[in-house]
């Protein structure tokens, strides 16, 4: 299951929510992060993903396929 690539979804946050960016993985309900630089949050919700991932097996749950359409957000991402 390691080796799965999940959908992640980076948006910058307004100034009122604090700046910086929040990454997102739709996959994978719950799973998010948020960090100063676009490179950090994807480094953050890598780490989230990890972390949700055991939780999900240390509770017996089922642990999502990532979607077909990850290849779009990540290309969205690569032209921004």
């Amino acid at each position: 299951m390691s080796n799965l690539k999940y959908a992640i979804l980076v948006e910058p946050r307004s100034a009122v929510d604090g700046g910086g960016f929040t990454a997102i993985v739709p996959d994978l309900p719950g799973c998010s992060s948020n960090g100063e630089t676009p490179e950090g949050t994807l480094a953050k919700v890598q780490e989230a993903i990890s972390l949700w991932i055991e939780n999900a097996k240390s509770q017996g749950q089922p642990i999502p396929k990532a979607s077909r359409h990850h290849m779009a957000i990540w290309a969205a991402l690569k032209t921004a």
